[in-house]
């Protein structure tokens, strides 16, 4: 029995955070306290001896009795109208929400009730502004409690599912995910409850809805934690993102539509350089996996005729279309001007002027020029990375020549360097998308680079092998590669045994003296069968030489397996034009001759001056028998 006259009680009634207000069996109340008077706005005399009807709303008043005498047969500490809405009835008139908390007082004048009252407007205007929001939300929100039970949604819910709000509420959640899932989703969700945080779900995953009517389709969830009186709620963000999947499916196709466009032109713009007699060369080509994945790269072999070989590599800043198509001017153009015998720093210059003509283009580029009877090599590099070259010891070096600018910068002189390279030795051309990585120091890669191919081309002497193991070693993951890949690796092949040259003064006996040299080497060499056209030919560039050009005249034959090559060099750079001679001129015709008898001829610009050659098919070659010219097969062993 507690006394409710006792100043304790009356202290602890006062301190109470809730207006408390205590009635009898009848409902009239006997005790209030100051939070009470001060939540109703009737002083404390107004109450204490009314009815508790006072309080409540006249709309209420008629139900009320039955609700108290409810609680006076089954007292129990408990909130009252649980699921209802209760309001309050101030001394002015104004209704406000509330809740309120029952409990029996065991009296010695009988049984009392307390009623702990608070004020929830705030919370119910929250309430409404959080529901408002709910409604205003653009996807579908679906509230479940820690159970995955729903207990709240929005009209996008109910549109994007089928089901009428009251079909969801009170059902697990699982209800709106395809059976394929429901073996899985609980412990997704158990996961999620036990680390909270806000989040898309199943990051990296394919998740799908299922409507009503059994119809699933692709979304995106995000999952938020909200914490309220009662637990932890997990609000699902949900999100149709058919025609997003159907968008993306459509472009992904377009990109390969686009990627395959781009390599086709790609490929067709680069070709495919036909291999150099007598150089064992490897060559790869990756295309980037990544962006629009295609570049600017291209590589080149270009034979210049007298045993000298061109390679050239480049690389066009940029990546897509634009790069490829500018690419396929460049590897066209330089092919066009290597092919005329110009030297390294003149294609240089003239590839600048194409690239000047461009807009915002900038192109690194390393072009050489290859001697083999010499083993000298003339290099010019613009802006290019370093040339490594394996020697004959297996030591591995970078060629030390002078780098100038990209061509596109304009008004800088290329330099070209000329270089002994020891035959066996194994040179490496490569681009940037080789060794340049994100999150490391390119310089680092070049030197990681080097180790690789020392290692390769002492672990085989076969350079495709070799191409493969600096490959592996540089780019561990073939399928992530974010640039262009070129890598070029060529052997510097032996000085021909077969090659000899005879220095000649620029005097007229020079042509007697080149045509006894011509025909004594060409007995010693057992090609007999092909004395007459070689002098004749010979003695018309020795001619011109010695009459339009200065000191010193060489004459330098080589014999491969199948051509012999003639070239006559001089100290002037002007090369010799062809020209119509009329029938009584006695010079003029010497181009038009090895038009006629020579299987292929050029001119090349050198250091000295200029070099005129051409070459013949040996008897028995497949290039002379494919001309149907008769000769003795057994006059030149091969």
């Amino acid at each position: 029995m507690i006394p409710v006259a006792e100043e304790p009680f009356r202290a602890l009634l006062e301190a109470a955070p809730d207006a408390m207000v205590i009635v009898d069996d009848t409902g009239i109340i006997r005790l209030v306290n100051a939070q009470t008077e001060a939540l109703f706005g009737h002083p404390r005399n107004e109450l204490l001896g009314r009815p508790i009807e006072m309080l409540v709303p006249q709309r209420f008043r008629a139900q009320h009795p039955g609700h108290r005498l409810g609680y006076s047969a089954n007292q129990q500490v408990r909130p009252m109208g649980a699921n209802l809405d209760l309001y309050g009835l101030r001394r002015d008139g104004a209704e406000f929400p509330v809740e309120i908390s029952i409990s029996p007082l065991q009296t010695p004048d009988g049984l009392l009730i307390s009623a702990a009252v608070r004020d929830v407007s705030e919370r119910k205007a929250a309430e409404a502004r959080f529901r408002a929001l709910l409604e205003a939300a653009p996807d579908a929100i679906v509230i479940v409690d820690d159970t995955g039970t729903i207990q709240l949604v929005n009209a996008q819910t109910e549109a994007l599912f089928g089901y009428r709000r009251e079909e969801l509420l009170g059902q697990p959640v699982e209800i709106l995910v395809p059976q394929r899932f429901h073996d899985h989703h609980p412990a997704h969700r158990h996961g999620y409850v036990d680390n909270r945080r806000v989040r898309p779900m199943g990051a990296g995953l394919e998740l799908y809805g299922v409507r009503r009517d059994g119809a699933e389709f692709p979304v995106e969830i995000s999952l938020s934690p909200l914490e309220t009186p009662e637990g932890t709620l997990v609000s699902a963000a949900i999100r149709d993102v058919s025609e997003r999947k159907k968008a993306e499916t459509q472009l992904a196709e377009l990109y390969e539509q686009q990627r395959h466009v781009a390599l086709t032109l790609q490929r067709s713009l680069m070709g495919s350089p036909a291999p150099l007699p007598g150089m064992d060369t490897s060559s790869r080509y990756f295309p980037a996996r990544q962006g629009p994945g295609v570049g600017g790269d291209w590589f080149d072999l270009i034979a210049l005729g007298g045993g000298r070989m061109g390679v050239l590599i480049g690389d066009v800043m940029g990546r897509g279309l634009e790069a490829a198509a500018v690419m396929g001017q460049l590897r066209s153009a330089s092919h066009a001007l290597a092919k005329t015998g110009m030297p390294p720093w003149q294609l240089m210059r003239a590839l600048d002027a194409v690239v000047s003509e461009l807009p915002d283009q900038l192109v690194t580029c390393c072009y050489l020029v290859l001697d083999p009877d010499e083993s000298a090599l003339t290099v010019c590099s613009a802006g290019h990375l370093p040339v490594l070259v394996v020697d004959s010891t297996g030591q591995v070096r970078r060629l030390p020549v002078d780098v100038s600018v990209p061509l596109g910068v304009g008004d800088v002189p290329h330099q070209e360097t000329r270089l002994t390279v020891p035959p066996a030795s194994v040179l490496a051309l490569y681009t940037d998308g080789l060794v340049e990585t994100p999150t490391s120091d390119i310089e680092l890669q070049i030197d990681a680079l080097a180790i690789a191919l020392e290692k390769a081309v002492a672990d085989t002497d076969c350079l495709e092998r070799a191409a493969n193991s600096v490959l592996t070693a540089l780019l561990p993951d073939p399928q992530d590669y974010s640039d262009d890949v070129t890598l070029l690796l060529a052997r510097i092949p032996p000085a021909p045994v077969t090659a000899v040259s005879a220095l000649l003064p620029a005097t007229p006996i020079s042509v007697r003296e080149g045509r006894r040299f011509l025909r004594h080497t060409l007995q010693d060499w057992h090609c007999e069968a092909l004395t007459d056209t070689a002098c004749l030919l010979a003695s018309e560039l020795l001619s011109n030489s010695v009459r339009h050009a200065c000191d010193p005249l060489r004459l330098r034959l080589r014999r491969t397996r199948d051509e012999l090559h003639i070239e006559v060099c001089d100290g002037s750079p002007v090369l010799p034009r062809a020209r119509t001679a009329g029938p009584d001129e006695e010079s003029g015709r010497g181009l038009a001759l090895l038009d006629q008898l020579a299987s292929t001829w050029g001119t090349l610009l050198a250091e000295e001056g200029k070099a005129v050659w051409f070459s013949l098919p040996l008897p028995g070659s497949p290039h002379r028998q494919s001309e149907s010219t008769s000769g003795d097969a057994s006059g030149c062993p091969e």
